[in-house]
């Protein structure tokens, strides 16, 4: 059984900073290409940052470049975002994604609210 577990979303002040983890099982990590995706109140959900497992070449939305870093961990089957000089427009539910060719699994996602 595939399993995705976000954890580490919550209140924070503007320019402040979050890290989101993301656990996952059931799943031959090198075969995917792992992400996170947002969505934000009334709006379609957006790719934020991918990681290939192999070599680990990342992948940046443009409102993010700079400010959010992507990683994996293969030995504790964990994809993390690290997001800094967080905006209130960041303010979303993060998902986390794992997608290969034939399959795509969606974690149940976790509440980033910016505010002060």
């Amino acid at each position: 059984q595939v399993q995705l577990v976000e954890s580490g979303g919550g209140l924070v002040q503007p320019g402040g900073s979050l890290r989101l983890s993301c656990v996952f099982s059931g799943i031959t990590f090198r075969w995917y290409v792992m992400g996170w995706y947002r969505q934000a109140p009334g709006k379609e959900r957006e790719l934020v940052a991918t990681i290939l497992s192999v070599g680990g070449t990342t992948d940046y939305a443009d409102s993010v470049k700079g400010r959010f870093t992507i990683s994996r961990d293969s030995g504790k089957n964990t994809v993390y975002l690290q997001m800094n000089s967080l905006k209130p427009e960041d303010t979303a539910v993060y998902y986390c994604n794992a997608r290969s060719n034939l399959v795509n699994y969606w974690g149940k996602g976790t509440l980033v609210t910016v505010s002060s």
